[in-house]
């Protein structure tokens, strides 16, 4: 196992799809991330250096917000529409879907969850 970022990366999965373990990064990013660095599509973890490994690590945290930075970055968009009490806001301090969707049907789960 590799560790970068505070994850632990398989050492027998491929780095495209290894990468998208790290909470914030997709299969697109981690593509775009890939082609930046020169790395193969078959390019598995366990056969990655220790530069390498540096530079990915070096790339990702320079262009992107990931793990706790990413949650909390998410909970203060959550929590400034809250506390501006516009729509979005109140739907989600009340639990309820926020985009949109039906409620009689649908949605039980989430307003289960909050009584």
């Amino acid at each position: 196992m590799v560790y970068i970022l505070n994850t632990n990366l398989k050492n027998n999965k491929k780095v495209r799809t290894a990468l998208c373990e790290i909470y914030g990064l997709g299969k697109t990013l981690s593509s775009q991330i890939c082609d930046q660095l020169g790395f193969s599509e078959k390019l598995k973890i366990s056969t990655l250096t220790n530069f390498q490994i540096e530079q990915l690590s070096q790339i990702i945290t320079q262009n992107f917000l990931i793990g706790g930075d990413k949650r909390r970055d998410l909970r203060n968009n959550k929590n400034r529409l809250i506390a501006i009490g516009c729509y979005r806001g109140f739907r989600h301090n009340i639990g309820l879907p926020v985009r949109g969707q039906r409620t009689h049907g649908n949605a039980r789960t989430a307003r289960r969850m909050k009584k």
